[in-house]
């Protein structure tokens, strides 16, 4: 007994604390129930889920389907005898020795194995085509961006840079998009260079025409700029006709040139420096009524003495040193001034006059291989330890003597840097990988890779960093440089079109390139750049404001290709007409006589028409089918036009007519155009044409039935005959109807439905007129009304038999409304 008791205490409390547990994190109230309420709980559930009987089922089944003219023991049965199957399998073979039986399973299972693999190769397709669309459109986005983007992929772009190229960026971003005073100047230049190429096919002087320029607003910085593209691209044209610009920028011949080039703008330059400073300290220059080099040189070293030394080596001449007299003629580039003090100085100078007279009597100031050796080992042995340092600058740039000397002491700006360096340039012997010459493309190297923007303080000081790049032949790289500053860019472009219209600039193979790229596989090492992304990020900005502008910028590109071997100018006058509407005004207008209006690309005598349907093409790809029926119109694709339209036309023939929907615009379109195509013509297919006009006729219709005008809607459908209204003319229409579009196919739901509307509610309102004459011709006329009402339900029997008869699966609602409508005019 006891050990019971202890069992039932421990049940007790493990049951107390089952409570307690139950009790504890719950505000739900308890609900005490004995077994009889669980019992009666319970059976009150069972009865809620207890299936109702197939009876009662059956019944409102029927009473359901009944409504709807359908009888559910057929119905039940139909479905009883099909096969749920999601795939196509195969049929299994007979068993039977049955040769009819087996051929006709076989014969069963090879059309369905057609079946599936059609399938299975349609899918593959459409996903092909899918991603295909997904790729090009992302493509074309992907040029947008990369086009809108300020720096080049090379180097990231960085933002602690120019603040007034901020605040440009920020004016851009508030929406500034039409050009300023600047570049509607250069806009017109570019305007009458393009006139000038297209009327008279003559290519004045671009560079000029932008030198006039800037000219004419003051700007210093950009006068400069202007004279220094002036001066590097004087160019005989003979030593570039005929040739690609890479050919012609790698030829030793034109390299020389470009160098000679550079040297004489730094020394007009440094002359113009020295004049500015002699008349800025007149009484302290002393430079009297003497004119030339030799007397300003006097003058300037008064007011800024040289460099003083231990001792003035190889004497004087004039009070001032030998050596710094020769170092600041040749640094004028005055030959003959340095003669001058040479023959003057006598023969103090030892054997330097007649390695001077070499260098002055050379075409290239090159000195012969005897002279050259000799000079060097003198500049090695005896000058180069020499305290003069002026003497050390005239042996250097006379010998090309140890090009790495930076002669920091006298040359303390990067111009007098220049000089120096370029008066080292010689040609690269071939198959001489010596460090003892400086050739060109080592001097590049040196300033673009090895010092580059940051060396030159290339943001706050652009034009100092353009000019060391552009007078290193460096053009394409310091059109970028300077395309990357947004106050600047307007600048870049118009250098580049200089550049590139004097087949110059070295671009790309494919426009889809980076804005500056570099070939590996290219033994001249030259960058390139790509002028069409340069024109497209440039008028980008104002390309919506001022549309015309535009395509004179994209009339450069006309001679270059897309990927998809399209001329890059179409290409571009497509995206512009595409991003901006301007239809009418970039590609004109159809008048009421047919002609049409010509519009901004006519100018450029290309093929406008071409132009138009590729704008057409692009247009449709895009889904804008309504302007592209205009633009195939106006290229006169009369074909192309009329489909689109007839495919349009054919999804809203149906719908009521407002103000300003999608049918009225196209029903005024479709009705414009055929009244011109009537008068005047078109090159349509007659298949198309006959869709295009049956269209018409149904919109005239639909528009009788939605302003009730019954009568007249029936008369129309009558005419066009495309529904029968007689039992002995099913046939006939029935047969008529295979050789319609699917346009017109589509539409014929609502054509049977609007018909059988219009029988109805004509039977309607003779079934319910009350006759109002005398009684003794009320029989009569019952008899009239009776036929009339016989015949509407004949013509409607006929439209049914019409329906079922069609080789064309027509929606399942639609003939169940056809079916109780002929059911309500029984």
């Amino acid at each position: 007994m006891n050990t019971d008791s202890e069992g039932f205490t421990d049940l007790l409390q493990q049951a107390e604390q089952l409570t307690a547990d139950m009790d504890s994190g719950t505000d739900l109230p308890h609900v005490e129930r004995n077994l009889q309420q669980i019992l009666e709980a319970g059976q009150r559930l069972l009865s809620r889920t207890t299936p109702a009987s197939q009876d009662s089922t059956d019944v409102q089944a029927s009473i359901l389907l009944g409504s709807k003219g359908f009888v559910l023991p057929k119905i039940s049965e139909r479905l009883e005898g099909l096969r749920a199957a999601t795939t196509f399998e195969p049929l299994e073979p007979v068993r039977e020795t049955d040769i009819e039986g087996f051929l006709r399973n076989e014969r069963e299972n090879a059309l369905l194995a057609v079946i599936e693999q059609t399938r299975k190769n349609t899918f593959e397709e459409v996903d092909k085509r899918h991603w295909e669309c997904m790729e090009n459109e992302w493509e074309r986005e992907k040029q947008k961006i990369l086009n809108s983007l300020l720096g080049s992929s090379q180097e990231p772009f960085e933002l602690q840079q120019d603040p007034e190229m901020l605040i440009s960026t920020t004016q851009l971003s508030q929406g500034r998009s039409s050009l300023d005073h600047m570049e509607m100047a250069y806009a017109r230049q570019v305007l009458v260079y393009n006139e000038s190429v297209i009327e008279n096919e003559i290519r004045p002087s671009l560079v000029d025409m932008f030198v006039e320029v800037a000219n004419h607003f003051g700007d210093q910085n950009v006068i400069d700029l202007w004279q220094l593209v002036q001066c590097m691209t004087e160019i005989p044209p003979g030593q570039i006709f005929g040739s690609q610009p890479s050919a012609i920028r790698s030829n030793l011949q034109i390299q020389s040139h470009f160098v000679a080039k550079a040297l004489q703008y730094l020394q007009q330059n440094y002359i113009r420096y020295l004049e500015t400073t002699v008349s800025s300290n007149l009484r302290q220059a002393q430079l009297g009524g003497i004119p030339g080099t030799f007397s300003l040189v006097l003058s300037y070293l008064k007011v800024k003495p040289p460099i003083t030394t231990r001792s003035s080596e190889d004497g004087e001449l004039e009070q001032q040193p030998v050596w710094t007299l020769l170092f600041y003629c040749l640094r004028c580039g005055d030959l003959k001034a340095a003669m001058h003090v040479i023959e003057r100085a006598g023969n103090q100078l030892g054997e330097f006059p007649t390695f001077f007279k070499e260098y002055v009597n050379s075409p290239d100031h090159k000195l012969g291989p005897g002279n050259d050796s000799k000079i060097k080992l003198h500049y090695r042995r005896v000058v180069k330890n020499c305290s003069d340092p002026y003497k050390r600058a005239v042996f250097c740039v006379v010998g090309r003597c140890d090009w790495t000397e930076d002669h920091a002491e006298i040359l303390d700006k990067i111009d007098d840097y220049l000089w120096m360096k370029l008066s080292h340039v010689q040609d690269q012997v071939s198959g001489d990988s010596s460090q003892d010459h400086l050739t060109l493309t080592r001097l590049q190297r040196i300033l673009y890779e090895e010092y580059g923007e940051a060396h030159f303080n290339g943001y706050q000081q652009p034009f100092l960093y353009f000019q060391v790049l552009f007078l290193t032949c460096q053009f394409e790289a310091a059109i970028e440089f300077l395309s990357r500053i947004e106050r600047l860019r307007y600048h870049a472009v118009h250098i580049a079109l200089v550049l590139y219209e004097m087949r110059l600039l070295v671009t790309p193979s494919s426009c889809q390139a980076q804005l500056l790229s570099q070939d590996s596989s290219d033994s001249s090492g030259l960058r390139k750049l790509n002028i069409a992304r340069l024109i497209m990020m440039y008028t980008r900005k104002f390309e919506a404001t001022d549309a015309r502008e535009a395509l004179q910028y994209f009339y450069f590109l006309r001679n270059l290709k897309t990927p998809n071997g399209e001329d890059l100018f179409m290409s571009c006058v497509s995206e512009l007409v595409l991003e901006t509407k301007e239809f009418d005004m970039l590609l004109g207008r159809l008048e009421k006589d047919g002609s049409r209006k010509p519009g901004a690309i006519d100018r450029f005598n290309q093929d406008t028409q071409k132009i138009i349907e590729m704008v057409a093409k692009d247009t449709e790809s895009k889904g804008l089918f309504e302007d592209a029926v205009r633009l195939y119109d106006l290229a006169k694709n009369h074909e192309k036009a009329l489909c689109l339209i007839n495919k349009l036309l054919s999804q809203v023939v149906a719908t009521a007519p407002s103000p300003q929907s999608t049918r009225n615009r196209l029903s005024t379109l479709a009705v414009n155009m055929a009244e011109r195509y009537t008068t005047l013509g078109h090159e349509a297919t007659q298949m198309t044409t006959k869709t295009f006009f049956l269209l018409l006729d149904l919109i005239t219709f639909f528009d009788y039935c939605h302003a009730g005008e019954v009568a007249k809607a029936l008369e129309v459908m009558q005419g066009i005959k495309i529904l029968p209204f007689a039992t002995e003319e099913v046939d006939h229409r029935v047969t008529n109807f295979k050789h319609y579009s699917d346009e017109i196919r589509r539409c014929l739901p609502d054509i049977l439905l609007a018909t059988m509307n219009i029988l109805l509610s004509q039977y309607n309102s003779i079934r319910n007129t009350s006759s109002q004459s005398p009684l003794r011709r009320r029989g009569a006329e019952n008899g009239g009304k009776d036929t009339h009402l016989n015949y509407l339900r004949s013509q409607a029997r006929a439209l049914i038999m019409f329906a079922g008869m069609l080789p064309y699966r027509l929606p399942g609602d639609t003939n169940a409304r056809l079916v109780q409508i002929d059911v309500l005019m029984s």
